[in-house]
């Protein structure tokens, strides 16, 4: 190296005095410093021109770089970011183009800036795990498939717990419902769904995962009072597996959103939680700039369903071949001079038996298969579910 590195402006402050007392040329000089002439000379000239000052270390960084993010642009995507302290740059930049005519950098531009400006943190990438199998419905329209669940419960600040239900279209990814609701009991989900049928229409199918009310664990085809609703509506309910949450993955994802945005710090009270919850759903849907629908918000691809909610609930319709029974509160239909035990989910409900074989019945609630029995036997199979 010319300079030693520790003592790099004493060292130059040495040259210049060497220089001054002549007792050395420039070309001997330099060979004693382990420099090259121009750097002598460099050093001598900024010497002359600013005293001591001139021979310390300067600004590598360009006067000028034409490429460089406008101030304006920098100050108004860190405003942003502030606003929407959850929004990544994906999500930034779609958002402030809408707003501000002007030229905007890439994401990934974006990003540094945000993370120069510390305003991102950097996070631990989880490995991605594929499922070994997927619920069958592939939405490619609004309303062919809404997903819904219970966000995990939470204490507001009055100590009573919150048990955010929340109901979104699988298409268009709009979040149709988040209601907050006192339990997870069967009267207060079906009030919520039913403001949600009234609002927007039904439904041709609902996934959920198996947990209380959506599914009856020990039922017949899992069905629980809930699903049975869904069913006489005409809405066919579809189940994750257990422990696969991510077969419900965006339903998930927005999960997460939903938590950081509303309950960190939970409101006063379930009234005000709702109040952020309606908040949250406003911007989710007809402001916040989602990935999977090329940047835009849910709202623009959404529209309510053509099939209104009934004035009566219908009756399952079964073809005219079919036997029709209904199930009695003891919960099982009498089959000759025997009795088939059915399920309680299905109290007072009319169910069909199709003969598929010699003395061999298949059982169904409305076009859902339950499974099958033998007269000799009556002994109700459950059919195989995903």
């Amino acid at each position: 190296m010319p300079w030693n590195e520790t003592t790099k402006m004493r060292e130059r402050v040495r040259f210049i005095g060497d220089f001054e007392r002549e007792l050395f040329s420039m070309t001997e000089l330099c060979e004693r410093y382990r420099i090259s002439r121009v750097t002598g000379y460099k050093w001598l000239e900024r010497f002359e021109e600013e005293g001591l000052d001139g021979l310390k270390d300067r600004s590598r960084a360009p006067i000028s770089c034409p490429h460089r993010t406008d101030g304006e642009v920098v100050e108004l995507l860190a405003d942003a970011r502030r606003r929407h302290p959850h929004w990544g740059p994906k999500k930034l930049i779609p958002w402030l183009a809408r707003r501000h005519d002007r030229a905007w950098p890439a994401p990934s531009t974006a990003g540094e800036i945000l993370k120069r400006l510390d305003l991102v943190k950097d996070r631990r990438r989880r490995r991605h795990i594929d499922s070994p199998s997927r619920p069958t419905t592939q939405a490619t329209q609004p309303n062919q498939l809404w997903t819904a669940d219970f966000k995990g419960q939470f204490k507001t600040q009055d100590a009573i717990y919150c048990y955010p239900l929340t109901v979104a279209d699988s298409y268009s990814r709009y979040l149709l419902g988040c209601r907050a609701l006192s339990s997870t009991k069967t009267l207060g989900t079906k009030s919520a769904f039913q403001r949600l049928f009234c609002q927007y229409g039904l439904p041709e199918s609902i996934r959920t995962d198996n947990g209380t009310p959506f599914a009856a664990a020990t039922a017949i085809g899992r069905l629980s009072r809930l699903s049975v609703w869904w069913i006489r509506l005409g809405i066919r309910p579809e189940l994750t597996q257990p422990s696969h949450p991510e077969q419900n993955g965006s339903h998930e994802r927005m999960h997460r959103t939903l938590k950081a945005e509303t309950t960190r710090p939970p409101s006063a009270n379930r009234w005000a939680q709702q109040k952020k919850f309606e908040s949250f759903r406003r911007e989710y849907n007809h402001e916040r700039p989602h990935e999977h629908l090329n940047q835009k918000s849910p709202a623009h691809l959404y529209a309510p369903s053509p099939r209104p909610y009934p004035n009566r609930l219908p009756e399952p319709q079964y073809p005219g071949h079919f036997e029709v029974r209904k199930v009695s509160r003891n919960g099982g239909i009498r089959w000759k001079k025997g009795w088939v035990n059915i399920s309680h989910s299905l109290l007072e409900q009319n169910v069909g038996l199709e003969e598929v074989d010699d003395g061999v019945w298949s059982l169904y609630f409305g076009p859902l298969l339950l499974g099958r029995f033998h007269e000799d036997k009556l002994q109700l199979h459950a059919a195989r579910l995903n």
